[in-house]
């Protein structure tokens, strides 16, 4: 059984690098921490596959990603693609991300779908094409959207484990129809958790100017963290690895909750890289 935690991104977790971490290091140093991570980068734009390739140069041999797919195949730029654009952008991001698949580091492509993703034939059939179009490229679904839980949780999971897809759970505000509960089931041999923090003011309020570092702004203490601990457990019995990416990264407090995770879980990885660096090694 393997539990992985880790971040979503590594940029911007200050707890993490010192001044003699220069920024170009930053990924070698987060791998001397966690074992996984999520690059968010590929939701805004396709990559470059040199930056694949260099991801996968600076990060140790069993490490992996969570890679975000790109915003148009989830519909968040609400561009009306046909079925030969969409099919077009799906073969671009998948020779894209060829590095980390060769190199054996892809988690899954995570498909993170908008607060109006509803439950509808339309939709299931976008997530049967989509399926069909990544062949046999792992990928998991995060909905935002209640309406496919509820009532449907049993259908959803279902349809999920009939197509291949991994299904994310998560920890957020319970915000309306724009939020999702904590369902505990899973579809795969595996599961992807995230933690997005408890954040109810930030959630849905989109008019504010820094709307998305108030949305993620939130610490969790222990008594939400045991919570966790607990239905990690329950988890266990369902899958044969369990991965945690913490998302709550506005104030810094993302890292913090996944090393105190990782100690309640009785945690210690190894294949991590040394937590001090040879510079003269990465020139």
């Amino acid at each position: 059984m393997t539990i992985l935690i880790g971040l979503t991104g590594w940029g911007d977790h200050h707890t993490l690098y010192n001044d003699n971490n220069r920024s170009k290091h930053k990924l070698w140093t987060y791998s001397s921490h966690f074992p996984v991570v999520e690059i968010d980068s590929s939701f805004y734009a396709i990559q470059p596959i040199k930056n694949y390739q260099k991801w996968v140069e600076q990060t140790p041999e069993h490490f992996s990603f969570v890679i975000k797919a790109y915003q148009s195949l989830t519909g968040h730029d609400r561009k009306l693609l046909t079925n030969l654009e969409a099919k077009d952008i799906v073969n671009n991001f998948k020779k894209s991300i060829k590095p980390v698949v060769d190199a054996n580091k892809l988690h899954s492509v995570l498909f993170q779908f908008p607060p109006w993703f509803h439950l509808t034939s339309k939709n299931i059939n976008k997530l049967k094409k989509l399926k069909k179009w990544m062949e046999d490229i792992p990928v998991s679904v995060e909905f935002r959207n209640r309406t496919w839980y509820g009532e449907h949780t049993a259908d959803t999971i279902s349809f999920l484990e009939q197509e291949g897809w991994i299904h994310t759970i998560c920890d957020e505000p319970q915000a309306g129809e724009g939020s999702i509960p904590v369902v505990l089931e899973a579809s795969s041999y595996q599961s992807l958790i995230r933690m997005h923090g408890r954040n109810v003011h930030g959630w849905n309020n989109h008019g504010q100017e820094n709307w998305r570092e108030v949305r993620f702004l939130y610490r969790y203490n222990e008594i939400e963290l045991q919570e966790w601990v607990e239905r990690i457990r329950e988890l266990q019995k369902q899958v044969n690895q369990i991965t945690i990416l913490f998302n709550n990264n506005s104030g810094g407090d993302a890292s913090d909750n996944a090393k105190q995770l990782q100690q309640m879980l009785n945690i210690e990885y190894k294949h991590l890289h040394p937590k001090q660096m040879d510079f003269f090694d990465l020139m």
